[in-house]
């Protein structure tokens, strides 16, 4: 088994807040004091951080939904929850773009055909400058195929997981990312080997304060920093 794929880790300043907003959201279970969201396939991960939120997040989530009605019900839910509407130069578009109470954008989703069997989670969205170039990367960090490329945006999946894809943007990275990647070895692999394989497609050590810790901390070719987790 290749290295895979962990959780989506979320800087919160409220995180067990910030856990049963999504919880709710989902509907999908908590576990790990109000911190931890159960999907399908992956963990959605809600750590305590003192810096508060300052500029757009460069990843955010995209929510699926399987009609209108559906997807005005999602906004609805969201809005009842606490979201509101945000404006990030989206224009006229068929999704909506709302922010979580701790001001994390996302997206709900107008039905589309390649996200009818992801579950409540259609895809974890990153920012990037060469989309090619970072989804060629993460295939080569996770085994997942690069399924759709095109000049401003490059795609990976998982059968019957959310979609990770990368959209071309022009303003630069400035601060660290409030929203991660973790990815972990198989339980017969080794921490140190893994991250020397991934320094060899392009990653580099980062130091995000974290101390010692049983983790290492890495950024990709575009500097989003993500952890890789001892083998499990």
């Amino acid at each position: 088994m290749a290295t895979r794929l962990y959780d989506v880790v979320v800087d919160a300043a409220d995180p067990a807040a910030a856990g049963r907003f999504w919880s709710a959201l989902l509907d999908r279970p908590l576990v790990g004091e109000d911190r931890y969201v159960e999907l399908s396939d992956v963990g959605l991960e809600f750590v305590p951080v003192p810096e508060p939120k300052a500029v757009k997040n460069r990843v955010h989530l995209d929510l699926a939904s399987t009609s209108p009605a559906h997807q005005a019900e999602l906004v609805e839910r969201a809005r009842d929850l606490g979201a509101s509407p945000v404006d990030i130069g989206q224009g006229s578009v068929p999704w909506v773009v709302l922010a979580d109470p701790e001001g994390n954008e996302f997206c709900v989703l107008e039905p589309r055909d390649e996200y009818r069997d992801t579950g409540p989670l259609a895809a974890v969205v990153v920012d990037a400058f060469d989309p090619g170039l970072l989804a060629g990367f993460w295939a080569s960090v996770t085994g997942l195929p690069v399924e759709r490329e095109h000049a401003d945006y490059a795609s990976l999946r998982r059968a019957g997981g959310f979609w990770l894809e990368f959209v071309r943007v022009r303003e630069p990275k400035v601060v660290k990312n409030r929203v991660h990647l973790d990815v972990v070895p198989p339980a017969d692999g080794d921490l140190l080997l893994e991250v020397a394989r991934l320094e060899a497609c392009g990653a580099v050590r980062a130091d995000i304060g974290q101390g010692i810790v049983p983790w290492v901390v890495l950024a990709d070719p575009e500097g989003n920093e993500f952890c890789v987790l001892s083998p499990r």
